[in-house]
């Protein structure tokens, strides 16, 4: 068994970082995930692994640090919350369009505009879809512990190199800052230059002697050579769907209806379960891991067994979206959230389902 700690999540995310060997961390502080950065200042990583840590000047030099990083072939990672992950949407875009792997973590707050520093998954649609300009995707993680928050900074590097393709962490302040046992991996070494250069040919790092330098861009003045490189997008963005789609399911044997949610949601829909199944109703539970891919072949074959699902989020509802076009109308689908930064009970999430899903027409 690895070492054991009692740590917020933000904390854990911050420790998993310096262990999982990152070289550079650029942020800016943001409620509710200031912790991240603080706990890395009071750690002095340089110290221990020599990463670098840096507080930029804004969420938009952050992320542009994290580009000129990240082409050195560097791991290179930036935290932030909603209204800072949105200006580093262009930031994204072109470091998409660069193919270079980094890790963005979201811990996610209720808005639109500055909104409340209260918890929130109103950032479905900013992370999924993209966000900025272009046909390009994010790797999205969703974690629903803080164990997750620790094991999800490991495997976001480790698909982001895989793939070279930004990789989102997006989390809500509830999981950033709620406190629980985690088992932590073992301290991962950098790399130095020399083997960044033997194991990533894309990379630059400067001007090795050994050969020319690499020139990394998201620019191309050429429509056919553009077109042809956002093809070799999508059939990466194929793979990644192939290869990577994740998910859990809880009670989906015999289920009848489904709850589908996804982080804190996905804890509090899990109490729900347990409470419909106390009253004999067969309930389930499907939580994504990857809310890109998202896991819409297991929720279609789900939708040919169930009478209906209810969608569990802390926004408006965006995440709905993706589960109807999964399901493509076999079953009835509706949304059940709080807005503003409320967070739902179980029991409000029971009376929902036996109001709108099993008792409504």
């Amino acid at each position: 068994m690895g070492e054991l700690r009692l740590m917020k999540g933000n904390e854990a995310i911050a420790e998993a970082a310096i262990r999982s060997g990152v070289d550079a961390y650029y942020g800016y502080p943001i409620t509710p995930q200031s912790e991240i950065l603080e706990y890395l200042m009071s750690e002095e990583p340089y110290k221990r692994t020599g990463m670098v840590v840096l507080q930029a000047e804004s969420e938009i030099a952050s992320v542009n640090m994290v580009y000129g990083a990240g082409a050195g072939g560097k791991k290179a990672m930036t935290t932030s919350s909603s209204p800072g992950i949105s200006l580093m949407q262009e930031g994204l875009s072109y470091i998409a369009g660069a193919e270079i792997p980094c890790l963005i973590v979201n811990v996610v707050r209720g808005g639109p505009g500055l909104g409340t520093i209260q918890p929130s998954q109103s950032d479905y649609f900013q992370t999924t879809k993209g966000g900025g300009h272009g046909d390009y995707r994010l790797i999205a993680l969703a974690p629903a512990s803080v164990q997750e928050m620790s094991d999800f900074v490991k495997l976001g590097f480790e698909l982001a190199f895989k793939y070279r393709n930004p990789v989102m962490l997006q989390a809500d302040g509830v999981i950033g800052q709620m406190m629980e046992k985690v088992e932590l991996f073992d301290q991962m070494p950098r790399l130095t230059d020399q083997e960044i250069i033997a194991k990533y040919p894309w990379a630059t790092t400067g001007k090795p002697k050994s050969r020319e330098r690499n020139i990394i861009t998201s620019l191309d003045l050429e429509a056919l050579k553009q077109e042809e490189f956002n093809l070799h997008l999508q059939r990466k963005y194929k793979e990644v769907t192939e290869n990577e789609t994740r998910y859990e399911l809880v009670n989906c044997e015999d289920a009848e209806y489904l709850l589908v949610a996804y982080g804190s949601s996905a804890r509090i829909s899990l109490k729900t379960v347990q409470l419909a199944r106390e009253k004999g109703l067969k309930v389930g539970l499907v939580r994504p891991i990857t809310l890109w891919p998202f896991p819409s072949k297991i929720i279609s074959e789900l939708a040919d067994k169930v009478k209906g699902m209810l969608c569990v989020e802390m926004s408006a509802g965006q995440m709905i979206e993706d589960v109807i076009l999964a399901t493509l109308g076999k079953t009835k689908v509706l949304h059940y959230g709080r807005l503003g930064g409320v967070i739902p009970s179980p029991d409000e999430v029971l009376v929902a389902l036996e109001t709108q899903i099993i008792g409504g027409k």
